[in-house]
């Protein structure tokens, strides 16, 4: 069964390109390129990967097609852009001839006021020109801006929009729950959004302790559960979101997790939708 991991990220750390990796971890305070992730790709039979920006600068776009184009592993790029600019065509214009590039996301968890970036006429925009493209928007926000983004998501339904990690559900804050489990729901409802089961690790079990315990394990599929009760086989991905998930667990770990959940929950079917059919339709990857 081919495997797809939907959601990675290299980068040369610099402590000024990327504010959001603290003091506290310093795991991921380090260079993390293509031959850093082979081996762990080879050791689980993973065939490919759709890196994903991690810095709020263009020249990310440049530099993850510059690894994608030398290393076939990656299969797709999802980058970075000012989708508010009045030159986003331009630049978009820039790098049509790049196959591997799959779509966009801006890290809308960081903002201040998330309902301002996303209500932005000129971003709406902006997004609407990636869609016209074909060009996949990543949606990236933690469960409590969940509701924030659902007008806005209802309002782009002209290609794939695809909810980063599920969203970030608020594992250690139960109370809170809930109301993530009401914006799934309604983000679920919108038949073009899709998935990425990723991340949840390090929403569980940050700081890494040397291993998952049993309940965390237990809470993650519990999401998993919902999330496929929500959008259903055919609009989940497989995601690692190595290397932070470093910071709670090692990308073996990651992967059993997600591999015994989808063998107890779903048809092989289904299984090879998860693990490759979904991602390879949603962010139309040239795959053989």
């Amino acid at each position: 069964m081919r495997k797809i991991d939907s959601h990675q990220h290299f980068w040369q750390y610099e402590a000024a390109a990327f504010p959001w990796i603290s003091p506290g971890m310093a795991v991921l305070a380090q260079d993390r390129d293509p031959d850093d992730l082979a081996p762990i790709l080879q050791a689980t039979g993973v065939a490919g990967t759709i890196a994903v920006q991690a810095r709020t600068e263009a020249a990310e776009t440049d530099y993850l097609l510059d690894l994608a184009a030398h290393h076939d592993s990656i299969v797709g790029v999802v980058g970075w852009a000012d989708l508010a600019s009045p030159t986003l065509a331009t630049q978009l214009e820039r790098w049509s001839q790049q196959p591997k590039l799959r779509g966009f996301r801006h890290i809308l968890q960081d903002e201040p006021d998330v309902a301002q970036v996303v209500n932005n006429p000129a971003f709406r925009r902006g997004v609407a020109e990636l869609q016209q493209r074909g060009l996949v928007y990543d949606v990236l926000v933690f469960a409590h801006q969940m509701p924030l983004v659902i007008d806005f998501c209802k309002a782009h339904d002209a290609h794939w929009l695809v909810l980063d990690h599920l969203g970030k559900p608020p594992l250690k804050q139960p109370e809170q729950m809930p109301q993530w489990a009401q914006s799934l729901k309604a983000l679920a409802a919108l038949p073009h959004v899709v998935c990425k089961l990723s991340g949840l690790v390090t929403e569980a079990a940050w700081p890494f302790a040397g291993g998952l315990p049993t309940h965390v394990q237990q809470t993650v599929w519990d999401c998993f559960d919902q999330a496929l009760e929500a959008f259903g086989p055919q609009r989940l991905l497989f995601g690692s979101d190595w290397p932070v998930c470093e910071l709670a667990a090692p990308y073996p770990a990651v992967h059993t997790l997600a591999r015994t959940w989808a063998a107890t929950r779903l048809s092989e079917t289904e299984q090879a939708a998860f693990w490759s059919g979904n991602a390879t339709r949603c962010y139309q990857l040239n795959i053989s």
